[in-house]
């Protein structure tokens, strides 16, 4: 009994509320530049960053910038980022996300990472269209190889819809997301764009990309490009 009421306060101190308040466009904004260093700083790690072959493969790509996880007895994480797509004229306009899961354990502590996951087929596209869905029930996922040079295992290609990552400290690596969910924040996406937007339909790039999010989805574009080149 003592167990779940730890559990209980866990997830209510770190998914309050508060954390779901609406953004003004002016944190959207910032959200947007901080996912674009940090796609700049991993892109720019030479043989420590995503393989070629898996930003060849790239359908989508969702950054998000500081995750924060949370320990006392019961772990939990949540975070908001942006993703973007690839159309059949570059890539999408940005939409907002949220990220939320937990893992149990003993723990105490915390840290914030930043996470990328990255749809490698159409059915990882498909699942970013959803709602709602959970890594590793919904949704196939496993943990991104790391190595710009080298070739990644062909294993992914068989077996995940999305591929994910985080770096924690300079370090980068694959990480396994089981059980966290994925949501579509649409009170972010619609504050951004000033009026309602469905994701399916900026993903598919039939919504002109806002000023303020073009330098971030040129960098998504510039790292598929040099993906198709090699």
């Amino acid at each position: 009994m003592m167990k779940k009421t730890l559990i209980a306060f866990s997830l209510c101190v770190l998914l309050s509320p508060a954390v779901f308040a609406a953004s003004s466009r002016q944190d959207l904004q910032d959200r947007i530049d901080s996912a674009k260093t940090v796609l700049d700083q991993i892109m720019n790690a030479q043989d420590h960053t995503v393989p070629l072959d898996i930003l060849h493969a790239a359908t989508c790509v969702a950054v998000v910038p500081g995750m924060v996880k949370g320990a006392f007895v019961f772990g939990a994480q949540y975070g908001q980022g942006v993703v973007t797509c690839r159309t059949g004229h570059g890539w999408s306009g940005p939409v907002f996300i949220r990220m939320a899961g937990g893992s149990f354990g003993f723990q105490i502590g915390g840290q914030s990472t930043d996470l990328v996951l990255i749809a490698v087929n159409d059915r990882g596209f498909q699942d970013l269209l959803k709602n709602k869905f959970k890594i590793g029930g919904d949704a196939s996922a496993a943990a991104g190889p790391v190595g710009r040079a080298g070739q990644a295992s062909t294993d992914w290609k068989m077996n995940a819809e999305l591929l994910s990552y985080s770096r924690n400290k300079g370090l980068f690596a694959g990480i396994d997301l089981d059980g966290t969910s994925v949501s579509q924040n649409r009170e972010d996406t619609e504050v951004y764009y000033g009026s309602p937007q469905e994701f399916k339909n900026v993903l598919e790039g039939n919504v002109a990309v806002p000023p303020g999010a073009v330098a971030f989805v040129r960098d998504v574009a510039h790292c598929f490009v040099l993906a198709k080149n090699h």
